[in-house]
């Protein structure tokens, strides 16, 4: 029953928006995430059916059923799997003295649906992904683009448009060493995956470490990756500072910064040092970080631009939410990832700071970038937003000049997804362009 007691415990972390069900799930031991990923993933394509199905047959007037998500998880297993796996304890029996009753209020609920099989009681995933290819990062720590290639090539794949081809791959415009395969393509079996070779690591988020350092020939200072966890960012700076410069990967959360650390010697990530920290919580005086020049920032945000991970399963609670309270929730990240930036300007040498989202809405994104302009903290090192040559300067979707300056606007990138071939997402450069004096 611990097993179902863990799975109900993600599952409420995912209804209070503590993390992505990806990130959330991140932090399971890797020896049972698979099969908690099975149930947890499981539960929300059906939860709505199976909300139904509680409430109608009242299986919650039980007394010892009280957590909702472990009734989710036991009634998923009972009517949609080989059954509850677990000891004949009170809480199993509880769910099966309602046996006969929920498998009729199933069937019932197939019928006011109209359907016939299980399958298609299942939420089905946003259309648009199917549009972003399966994106492939070439782990350079460990081997090059061009080998892979021709490892992937001696698999039976070919250069060719891999969303008309299922064996189709091509090597990504904009980022280096990134690899596009179709999207149905599956990589986690594969060795190479297995081994840290390959990442698998959506277009945009591969933006804020590539923005990080361009135009950056030799470094000179070390790095800070303030919210690090699970390690796709922090393995792809690794790999883009050459496994040489320093860099701190800050993770304050004890199991993600377990999965932080897997990651990163599996990458072979040997220029980074994991922080089990919180980054806010660091002092800009202390001498071990005075050296730090550059910090990328992608902190919590509300995760409304993904559209090919999991978290469209949870669209259907968010929409009974009223728009205040939606508005509400947005101001207070907001309000968070602002205190970021500003605590990022504090450390003494820092010149270069990278703040990015995987949000669509403004108040995230040109909103807070915008106050964070307009900081005491900003005008003290005569912070600016770095110039559109300076940040991927050939994608072609900048931020909106409604909601911030336009010149600013120039400055900043956002992806679109189902547009953009990635999912939705932002990134802002701010540069320090006065040292503080003595």
């Amino acid at each position: 029953m611990n097993f179902y007691f863990e799975a109900a415990k993600i599952l409420d972390k995912v209804d209070k928006r503590q993390g992505s069900i990806k990130g959330v799930l991140s932090s399971v031991p890797e020896k049972d995430r698979k099969r908690m990923s099975a149930l947890v993933i499981e539960s929300l394509k059906y939860k709505p059916v199976l909300k139904d199905v509680i409430s109608n047959s009242e299986l919650l007037k039980e007394k010892k059923l009280k957590s909702e998500n472990l009734v989710l998880v036991l009634v998923h297993d009972l009517l949609l799997a080989n059954g509850i796996q677990a000891g004949d304890g009170p809480l199993k029996q509880a769910v099966l003295r309602h046996k006969t009753r929920l498998h009729s209020e199933f069937t019932r609920a197939k019928i006011r649906r109209g359907v016939k099989s299980n399958k298609e009681l299942a939420q089905t995933g946003d259309e648009r992904a199917a549009l972003i290819p399966r994106y492939v990062r070439v782990n350079t720590n460990l081997w090059t683009c061009s080998e892979a290639a021709k490892y992937f090539k001696s698999k039976g794949f070919e250069t060719a448009d891999p969303i008309e081809n299922q064996k189709g791959f091509l090597e990504d415009e904009h980022v280096p060493n990134l690899l596009l395969f179709n999207p149905q393509a599956r990589f986690h079996e594969e060795e190479t995956y297995q081994s840290g070779k390959i990442i698998l690591q959506d277009k945009a988020s591969c933006f804020p470490a590539t923005v990080l350092v361009q135009d950056i020939q030799e470094p000179h200072g070390d790095f800070i990756d303030a919210t690090a966890a699970p390690g796709n960012k922090s393995t792809h700076l690794s790999a883009l500072l050459g496994n040489k410069t320093k860099l701190f990967a800050f993770e304050r959360n004890e199991k993600r910064f377990l999965t932080l650390k897997s990651m990163l010697a599996k990458a072979g990530c040997r220029n980074v040092e994991p922080m089990n920290a919180d980054f806010l919580a660091i002092r800009h005086d202390n001498n071990k970080y005075a050296n730090v020049t550059h910090i990328l920032l992608d902190p919590s945000c509300s995760g409304s631009g993904i559209v090919n991970r999991l978290d469209h399963l949870t669209e259907q609670d968010e929409d009974d939410g009223n728009d205040h309270s939606k508005q509400e929730r947005l101001e207070k990240l907001a309000s968070f990832q602002l205190m970021m930036i500003k605590h990022a300007m504090g450390f003494p040498s820092v010149k270069r700071i990278v703040y990015s989202t995987c949000s669509i809405h403004p108040t995230e994104n040109e909103h807070v970038v915008s106050k964070a302009l307009e900081s005491s903290e900003a005008k003290l090192k005569c912070f600016r937003l770095a110039p559109r040559t300076q940040v991927l300067p050939n994608w072609h979707r900048r931020g909106i000049p409604e909601e911030m300056m336009t010149n600013h606007a120039e400055c900043v990138i956002r992806c679109s997804p189902g547009d953009d071939a990635t999912n939705g997402f932002f990134v802002s450069c701010f540069s320090a362009f006065r040292k503080l004096r003595d």
